[in-house]
């Protein structure tokens, strides 16, 4: 017996990469619901090899009946609705920030934290994690289970997906507008400054002591899902690459830590596929892991200017791994340890 699965913001980014997940590894559904706003009515949204759906108005959709909402609209959208569909008896697995920091809500990447999918049943919500913070975390579990991460330093550089698909457009429009000499304020809507052959050390809005609202939800949501005792510190840079984001992170332990007990680690937590030569080519960047489930992690090696440092590169798709992917997994959790038919 399948569940009835709904997914909510079906016609973006990740919500069309959600009905390819749940396609691809075979979730038990009975039936799936691609949800979305008005415009979007009745437009038909690919899932799996044969089946064809239309999409239904989330603002009159009747959320009886349905077991799971995957939901990745937005925040607002998601404050609204997430708890509509839990009074109607559903359990929501929401991709918006909206509910990340509640303490009633558990935030979990399931590498890292599976556990605490039990703490859904206060309010009926799960949150997944921001797409920068997951791939870190999947990194830096087996890393603390070493030898206990008392600091993180961390360099973002990410595509611009996590933006939405108005922010492909721009990046791809720029580009093509550089080429026959078309001034760049002529497409320029979303991001703050030129984002075609650029770096933009802003992602989301700034707060009183500096940081990027970004950088702040890497700091909190490592805490919440890994350790509270973490030291986090972030700069999250916006790059032209369409998909996948990359991170040079530094970690300090609380124990001696080799390159090699560190990448041994490494190789056997789940999740993770360790690339890392000493070579040309020995390591992934972001063009190859778009489309790619796993995290990989490359340029393992100490770091010399500090007591117990390690230094290593971390790359994953932020549509996969960063979002759906990881849905999908939570709602795999539940139903296996929770929601048992």
């Amino acid at each position: 017996m399948g569940y009835t699965v709904a997914v909510v913001g079906a016609t973006g980014n990740v919500g069309r990469e959600l009905l390819n997940i749940l396609a691809e590894r075979e979730f038990p559904v009975e039936e799936v619901i691609a949800l979305a706003s008005a415009r979007s009515v009745g437009r038909e949204l690919s899932f799996g090899e044969d089946e064809i759906l239309k999409v239904e108005n989330l603002e009159t959709f009747d959320f009886t009946g349905v077991d799971i909402v995957l939901s990745s609209p937005g925040a607002k959208i998601s404050a609204e609705f997430a708890p509509k569909a839990v009074a109607a008896g559903a359990v929501v697995i929401d991709n918006t920030s909206h509910f990340r920091m509640d303490p009633d809500v558990p935030l979990v990447v399931p590498e890292v934290n599976p556990d605490a999918i039990a703490g859904y049943k206060k309010k009926g919500i799960i949150a997944n994690p921001n797409c920068s913070t997951i791939q870190m975390v999947v990194a830096l579990k087996p890393l603390h289970d070493l030898g206990t991460i008392e600091r993180v330093v961390v360099s973002t550089y990410q595509s611009v997906s996590g933006g939405g698909k108005e922010a492909m457009d721009e990046l791809f429009n720029q580009t093509r507008g550089i080429y026959v000499n078309d001034p760049v304020e002529k497409n320029r809507q979303v991001f703050t400054k030129q984002i075609a052959f650029n770096a933009i050390p802003h992602i989301d809005a700034f707060m009183d002591d500096g940081s990027t609202k970004e950088e702040w939800k890497m700091v909190v949501e490592t805490k919440k899902i890994l350790d509270p005792k973490i030291k986090v510190t972030a700069t999250c840079v916006r790059v032209p690459v369409f998909i996948g984001h990359a991170e040079s992170v530094n970690v300090q332990f609380a124990n001696s830590v080799s390159d090699d007990e560190a990448r041994k680690a490494l190789k056997k937590a789940p999740g993770i596929t360790v690339l890392d030569h000493r070579v040309d080519e020995g390591y992934v960047t972001p063009a190859e892991c778009a489309g790619e489930d796993p995290v990989y992690v490359s340029r393992i090696r100490s770091d010399p200017t500090v007591d117990n440092g390690i230094n290593f590169w971390v790359v994953a798709d932020n549509l996969r791994k960063g979002a759906a992917l990881n849905t999908v997994q939570i709602a795999e959790e539940l139903i296996r340890t929770h929601l048992k038919k």
